[in-house]
């Protein structure tokens, strides 16, 4: 297990770039700041299947990042004045509004810092504070199956109101199982046409297609 070393990490180091949008090169699992490996995984089949386990600063519970999955990191530079319930909110909200713009339905505001349609988990996110800077990093499920969580990861010891003790099969979702199969261009642009118009301003994004 090595510290979090992802693309997103930069936006702590270069206080110009307030936002990064990127898909995982290959699959990772990300531990929060409180969590155990041994608690967290299923690891014989974690070693096994050779997958990159990293352990982040921020708080909340232990995610995947596939390359199914839609990375979305913000920085914001005033950390001291800021809640984190604002930070999800805010932030949380500009998404759903370029998701339906994309013509993604059914979205809505659950838990913490969570997405959700149709009661099912589509994003989480977190944020990690230093006295510089407050990093947002949400993971927005494209169409991995919620059977990859369930196989490598035990049921999190903490869980939102709203998940009800429900295992991964039944409580995460994907755009491509909802039917939505947005084009990835189409839906990061409209992802920065948010931020933008919450006046962020754009920095950079990745191709899959060099994944």
């Amino acid at each position: 297990m090595t510290d979090y070393n992802l693309p997103d990490i930069q936006l702590l180091e270069n206080k110009t770039k307030p936002f990064l949008i990127w898909i995982p090169d290959k699959t990772y699992i990300v531990l929060g700041a409180s969590n155990r490996a041994d608690e967290a995984l299923f690891l014989e089949r974690v070693l096994l299947d050779g997958i990159t386990v990293l352990k982040r600063p921020s708080g909340g519970q232990t995610v995947m990042l596939t390359p199914d999955n839609l990375i979305i990191s913000v920085v914001y530079s005033n950390p001291k004045e800021l809640q984190p319930k604002d930070v999800f909110l805010k932030t949380n909200r500009l998404i759903i509004s370029a998701l339906e713009k994309a013509g993604i339905q059914d979205l809505s505001l659950r838990g913490i810092s969570d997405i959700a349609i149709d009661g099912k988990k589509i994003l989480g996110s977190s944020i990690y504070r230093n006295k510089d800077s407050l990093l947002y990093h949400a993971v927005l499920n494209l169409a991995e199956p919620a059977s990859t969580f369930e196989k490598y990861l035990k049921h999190p010891t903490k869980e939102p109101d709203y998940r009800q003790g429900r295992k991964h099969t039944d409580f995460v979702t994907s755009l491509k199982e909802k039917g939505y199969t947005p084009d990835y261009h189409q839906l990061t642009n409209l992802i920065m046409q948010s931020m933008e118009e919450a006046s962020l301003t754009h920095i950079s994004t990745n191709d899959p297609t060099n994944k």
